[in-house]
C-alpha cells in the first residue's frame, strides 16, 4: 500500500469489495423479490424491517471502520502487535454487539412495528421476519467483523468470497423455504440467516488460514478499555452516521405510509434498488480507507491526495450510471417486485426524482471516508446528520403538507445538496489543519 501505483492499488483493493457490496445488495433485494410474490402487505412488512436491519449493520460496520483505520495505520507504522490487538478487540466487540441485538430482537421488534400507521397484516409479517433475523444475527456480526479484519490487511478478495458464499446460500434457499416448504415470510428470514452463518464460517476460516499479517488468537486477548475507546472514537461517529439512516427511514416511511400504504411499499423498494448503486461506492471506500490510513501512518501526502481524487472520480461515474438507469427504465426495476399499476404510478416518478441526488451523494460518501481514514469520524457524523435528519426529514414533512406524495421525494435531492456544502467546508478545514502539513513523500504514481 506504500509503493504500488495508486490507480492500480485502488482498483486491486476496491474491485473485490465492489463485487462484495453488489452481492450484499443482492442479499438485500432477494428477500423482497420473493416476498413480493406473497402479497404487497408482505413486501411492505419486510421493507419496514429496514431500520432494524440497518441498525445491526451500522453497529457492525461502524465498529469495522474503527478497526480498519487503526489496524491499517498500525501496519503502516510497522507495529504488528498493536494491529493484532485491535483485531482481537474487534472480535470481542462483535460478540458483545450480538448479545445486545438478541435482547432487542426479543423485546423491541413488536413495539417498533406497532408504533407505525400500518395495517395488522403488515405488522405481523414485519414482526415475524425481523424477530428471526435479529435474534439469529450472530452470523451477520461475525461475518462483518472478520471481513473488516481482512480488508485492513489488503486481502479484499477474500471478503468477496465470503459474500458470494452468503448470498449464494440466500438465493438458493429463499424460494425453497418460502414456496417449497411453505414457510412464507419466515422462510425468507431463515434463508437470510443461513447465508450469514455460512459467510461467517468462511470468513473466520480465511482469516485463520490466510491472514498471516495479524495474530488473532483470542487466547492472547486482554481486555483494554483504552483500546476499545480508540476503536469507538472512530467507530461511534460512523455507527451514528449509519444508524441515522434507520431514523430517517422510520420517519419518512411514517410520513408516506400515512398518505398511502403503496407509497410505503415504493419507498421500501427504492431502498432495495438504490443499494445496487450505493453499495459499489461503499465498496470503493472500503478499499480507499486502508490506503489513506496506511499512507497517513507512513506520512505520504501525495499518495493520500491521489487516492482521494481517484475515489471521487470513480464514485461519480458509478452514481451517474445509476442515475441513468433509474431515469430511463424505472418500470423495469419496479417489475421485479410484481408492481401493480397503482404502485407503478407512484414508483416511476419516485425513482426518477430521488435518483437526481446520486452524484452529490457519491462525492459526500468519499469525502466522509477521507474523514474516517484520518480519524475525524465526528465530521462524517455531522455531515450525515445534516443530510438525513436536519434537512431531509423536515423537508419530507413540509412537502407532505401539499397532500401529494410525489412532492415528498424531492426531499432527497434537497438534502444531498445541503450536505455536500457542509462536506466541502469540513474538507477545507481538514486540509488546512492536517493534510497540508503532511510531508509530500517520495511516490510512485
Amino acid at each position: 500500500m506504500g509503493v504500488m501505483p495508486i490507480n492500480r492499488l485502488l482498483i486491486n483493493m476496491s474491485m473485490p469489495m465492489v463485487v462484495s457490496m453488489l452481492i450484499m445488495a443482492l442479499y438485500n433485494v432477494v428477500d423482497s423479490v420473493f416476498v413480493a410474490r406473497i402479497s404487497e402487505d408482505a413486501l411492505t412488512g419486510v421493507s419496514t424491517a429496514f431500520p432494524f436491519q440497518n441498525l445491526m449493520i451500522a453497529v457492525s460496520t461502524g465498529t469495522g471502520v474503527g478497526l480498519n483505520a487503526l489496524i491499517s495505520k498500525s501496519l503502516g507504522e510497522k507495529n504488528r502487535e498493536k494491529a493484532s490487538d485491535f483485531a482481537r478487540h474487534g472480535i470481542f466487540l462483535a460478540a458483545c454487539s450480538y448479545l445486545v441485538f438478541l435482547l432487542l430482537g426479543i423485546f423491541m421488534v413488536r413495539p417498533y412495528f406497532e408504533s407505525q400507521p400500518a395495517n395488522a397484516a403488515v405488522i405481523e409479517y414485519g414482526v415475524e421476519y425481523t424477530t428471526i433475523v435479529t435474534v439469529l444475527s450472530f452470523g451477520s456480526f461475525g461475518q462483518i467483523a472478520f471481513e473488516r479484519i481482512m480488508q485492513s490487511t489488503g486481502k479484499t478478495v477474500y471478503t468477496m468470497i465470503t459474500q458470494i458464499c452468503g448470498a449464494g446460500i440466500n438465493l438458493i434457499f429463499d424460494p425453497i423455504f418460502i414456496f417449497g416448504f411453505h414457510m412464507g415470510v419466515a422462510g425468507a428470514a431463515y434463508a437470510t440467516v443461513l447465508g450469514q452463518i455460512v459467510a461467517f464460517v468462511v470468513a473466520f476460516s480465511l482469516n485463520h488460514f490466510k491472514n498471516h499479517e495479524l495474530d488473532i488468537d483470542m487466547k492472547r486477548f486482554r481486555l483494554s478499555g483504552k483500546t476499545i475507546g480508540r476503536i469507538y472514537a472512530i467507530g461511534v461517529p460512523s455507527i451514528i452516521m449509519s444508524s441515522i439512516g434507520s431514523v430517517m427511514y422510520y420517519a419518512v416511511n411514517y410520513i408516506v405510509m400515512a398518505m398511502s400504504s403503496t407509497a410505503a411499499a415504493v419507498f421500501g423498494v427504492y431502498f432495495k434498488l438504490q443499494s445496487f448503486v450505493f453499495m459499489p461506492v461503499f465498496g470503493l471506500n472500503n478499499g480507499l480507507i486502508p490506503i489513506i490510513g496506511f499512507n497517513y501512518g507512513a506520512q505520504n501526502r501525495r499518495r493520500i491526495l491521489k487516492t482521494f481524487r481517484l475515489g471521487i472520480l470513480y464514485a461519480v461515474v458509478i452514481m451517474c450510471l445509476g442515475t441513468l438507469i433509474f431515469q430511463t427504465v424505472p418500470w423495469l426495476l419496479l417489475d421485479f417486485f410484481k408492481a401493480s399499476d397503482h404502485m407503478l404510478s407512484i414508483g416511476i416518478p419516485a425513482l426518477r426524482i430521488i435518483s437526481l441526488c446520486f452524484a452529490f451523494a457519491g462525492v459526500d460518501i468519499v469525502i466522509g471516508s477521507l474523514f474516517q481514514a484520518f480519524g475525524h469520524g465526528l465530521a462524517s457524523m455531522c455531515v450525515s446528520v445534516t443530510r438525513q435528519l436536519v434537512v431531509l426529514v423536515p423537508a419530507a414533512y413540509l412537502l407532505s403538507l401539499t397532500g401529494k406524495v410525489v412532492n415528498v421525494w424531492w426531499c432527497f435531492p434537497i438534502s444531498e445538496i445541503a450536505s455536500l456544502l457542509v462536506s466541502v467546508l469540513y474538507l477545507l478545514h481538514l486540509n488546512r489543519k492536517v493534510i497540508s502539513k503532511i510531508p509530500d513523500g517520495s511516490d510512485v504514481l
